[in-house]
């Protein structure tokens, strides 16, 4: 009996090594122990959630909203005389360098507008018919007419013309305040005189200023293309509707690079209905120099705040001079709004009351101060021909 247990587990103990010769030489992989698997990392993924509704269909084409505003878009074409020196007319200066016109000579100006009532009320920019002698607007529907200038408003390079047609299309104002960054707006105009042409892109930023444009300055940027040309046209939203009017483009070709500015409809709406009222805005005006506060200021007036407007400079004669203000005064608040960098602020007293007194609060040498201060009028400025 014992023998037999023997011979059976001594074939069986053969035939499990010829087993495992034969896999050892064939399949030797199978004799590998596969490694410990690692515990997988945790990772929070924020997924969204499966829409209640179809998603809407994407926006093919714009040509509804380009065919609203396209009709009320203009083309404005100036001229003026550009005198020469008297030194310039010498015969002598001619003998040498030829004859000229004597005295003066005529240089065309080109840009667009927008007719923004239907009295023929045309909206536009102060550079595009600065010191014109003529100023001629062709409709996009063929008609040429003449134009008389309404008011223009350097600080905001706003002009209002005023053209003698009938039938006018007009644009439809928008909300400039509605836009947000990613919006698509259309800039309509007649770029390099050759045709009045649409061009798409998004708001790009809003609020922009401190560009050394304007004075006042609040700009709408984006790609949509801007050339020379375009000063004066037509930003609008998806819908047609007019929400800038397009002023400026940043470049060192003098060709579109894709960043291209507008003064939004939220300022151009008052300062169109100020110029075709009088002829001009007003303003307020207190009669200093500001300036953001830099981390070299805080250190050389041992300030107490990083962020504001310090006065650098104020006329004694002004009124917040007469009102106390003095150099190194921090600007805290204007009758209860806070101030917060230079723009803001001038766009605080600009809207105040000539005559009107403003509850101006500041910090001197660590201390708050309440000065009143009777808003005065700011000086109109000067018209360079």
């Amino acid at each position: 009996m014992l023998s037999r247990l023997w011979l059976l587990f001594a074939q069986a103990t053969t035939v499990g090594l010829a087993l495992l010769f034969v896999v050892a030489t064939l399949k030797p992989q199978w004799l590998r122990h596969a490694p410990a698997l690692a515990p997988a990392p945790q990772v929070t993924i924020q997924q969204a959630a499966a829409p209640e509704a179809p998603r809407a269909a994407v926006m093919k084409s714009y040509a509804e909203a380009a065919q609203r505003a396209m009709p009320a878009v203009v083309s404005v074409y100036t001229t003026k005389e550009i005198r020469r020196a008297p030194a310039l007319e010498d015969p002598i200066f001619d003998r040498f360098f030829g004859d000229r016109s004597p005295g003066a000579e005529r240089v065309a100006g080109l840009g667009s507008g927008v007719i923004a009532a239907a009295e023929g009320y045309v909206l536009t920019n102060h550079h595009v018919v600065q010191a014109a002698d003529e100023i001629a607007v062709a409709l996009a529907d063929g008609r040429k007419v003449a134009a008389t200038l309404v008011g223009a408003d350097p600080e905001t390079d706003l002009a209002v013309l005023r053209i003698d047609a009938r039938d006018l299309p007009v644009i439809t104002l928008g909300s400039s305040d509605s836009l947000s960054v990613g919006d698509v707006v259309l800039a309509i105009g007649n770029p390099f005189d050759v045709g009045q042409t649409v061009t798409m892109g998004i708001v790009s930023a809003i609020g922009r200023n401190n560009l050394g444009i304007n004075r006042y300055e609040n700009f709408i940027q984006t790609d949509a293309a801007i050339n020379q040309g375009n000063s004066g046209g037509a930003l609008v939203d998806a819908a047609g509707n007019l929400v800038g009017i397009n002023t400026a483009i940043y470049s060192r070709s003098g060709g579109s690079v894709g960043i291209g500015f507008a003064i939004p409809t939220a300022l151009v709406t008052g300062v169109m209905k100020e110029l075709i009222a009088k002829g001009r805005v007003t303003r307020g005006y207190f009669g200093i120099e500001p300036v953001d506060i830099t981390p070299e200021l805080v250190a050389a007036l041992k300030l107490r705040r990083e962020h504001g407007v310090v006065v650098r400079g104020v006329q004694r004669s002004a009124p917040a001079g007469s009102a106390g203000m003095e150099p190194g005064d921090v600007l805290l608040s204007i009758n209860d709004t806070p101030v917060r960098d230079t723009p803001g602020m001038l766009n605080q007293i600009a809207q105040l009351a000539p005559g009107s007194l403003a509850r101006v609060r500041v910090e001197r040498s660590g201390r708050e101060l309440d000065l009143s201060v009777t808003v005065g009028e700011r000086p109109v400025p000067q018209e360079r021909r």
